[in-house]
């Protein structure tokens, strides 16, 4: 998993892995390379991203999270993975301040205790992301494409909500194991480094670089192309007005999460292949350095488009955001509470004898 130390440096032990991307790794037998100009470049580039993506994430997701508990009294299915998809982001966010910390001071000075905290908070909000977009997923093609089965509708209460979120946040925890046993603080260029250091002569590297494409890309990839790809029919079947933006909505999430994982996931590869001795040089080691820092900073932006694809879309919940909003900022968000509840309202009107699939019930 790319972890964050992104500091850049070489290291010849080959069991050492930089906890940042797995970038830092030579090959087995290659000396290591000289890579200044990356790690000079990580540590402005790093840290300025890793802000921007930390305050818009931080404040969509918490706004998530304060509608779903002040407003959403019964919750089902959807809710409670809507809650800990925002939850797993904020984990995931909170994590990578310190890795921007790390990456700008190119060392570690928070100790071995917050080594292994931290790379815990930035497992579980990683593959708990990926695994509650999962979980949503499924439940939206069990209430969409199986409507008129009952097993289905008379289970999607709070409480298998909260059994399928503690399920998904066990399958985080046995995800996340590896780097959480073998992470330590070790000196590494006259500085401390939080690391992951595994045992010389075993395949835990190879297993990490697998099991990310995997986890992070293929299954998640199949799932939503197969749900998807059954809940577009029964949709356009509909005699429904919004049933196209609907469609439009599905397309946008899937197409949003290729583009922003498959590059990332791309470069995970390369370094696999890179440890079973193919693109040896340090040419490419350079490359696949500065490439990681682009598609992994891309990648980590998807928490601060998970509020907005599976939560702001839908106006009920944009209106109890604006509610919000206007308890705590009367002066700045009142008046435009005003004019959207007025626009809303016009909306309604014009559409209410007709049948529609709201995109709020749909998310």
């Amino acid at each position: 998993m790319a972890m964050t130390n992104f500091n850049n440096t070489t290291n010849s032990d080959n069991a050492t892995n930089d906890f940042s991307s797995y970038y830092n790794i030579p090959s087995d037998g290659i000396p290591p390379c000289t890579n200044r100009n990356v790690r000079s470049f990580s540590q402005v580039f790093i840290p300025t991203l890793y802000s921007i993506v930390i305050i818009v994430g931080f404040i969509g997701n918490s706004l998530v999270l304060c509608v779903l508990v002040k407003y959403h009294k019964r919750s089902n299915v959807t809710d409670v993975s809507l809650f800990n998809l925002a939850l797993s982001d904020l984990l995931f966010l909170f994590s990578l301040l310190f890795w921007a910390h790390s990456s700008a001071k190119s060392e570690w000075i928070f100790g071995s205790f917050m080594c292994h905290a931290v790379t815990t908070l930035y497992m579980l909000g990683f593959y708990g992301s990926i695994f509650f977009m999962i979980l949503m997923t499924a439940d939206r093609y069990a209430v969409i494409v199986h409507a008129h089965t009952s097993l289905f509708s008379k289970h999607r209460s709070a409480r298998t909500g909260t059994a399928l979120s503690l399920f998904m946040w066990t399958l985080s925890l046995g995800a996340s194991l590896p780097n959480l046993f073998f992470s330590k603080v070790i000196k590494d260029s006259n500085a401390l480094k939080c690391k992951v250091v595994y045992p010389p002569e075993t395949s835990w590297r190879q297993f990490s670089y697998i099991e990310l494409n995997i986890l992070g890309l293929i299954i998640p990839l199949s799932v939503m192309m197969f749900c998807y790809s059954r809940i577009i029919p029964v949709l356009m079947t509909m005699k429904s007005q919004k049933k196209h933006k609907a469609v439009r909505l599905i397309l946008n999430l899937i197409i949003v999460f290729f583009l922003f994982w498959t590059p990332y996931n791309i470069v995970i590869f390369l370094k696999f292949l890179q440890h079973f001795g193919y693109m040896h040089s340090c040419e490419w080691e350079n490359d696949l350095s500065m490439a990681m820092q682009w598609v992994e900073t891309l990648a980590f932006s998807h928490c601060c488009l998970n509020p907005i694809i599976y939560a702001f879309v839908g106006q009920k919940f944009r209106n109890l955001v604006l509610k919000i909003l206007k308890e705590w900022f009367p002066l700045c968000f009142g008046r435009c509470t005003v004019i959207i509840s007025e626009f809303s309202e016009r909306r309604s009107s014009v559409h209410s004898r007709s049948s529609e699939i709201s995109s709020t019930n749909f998310v």
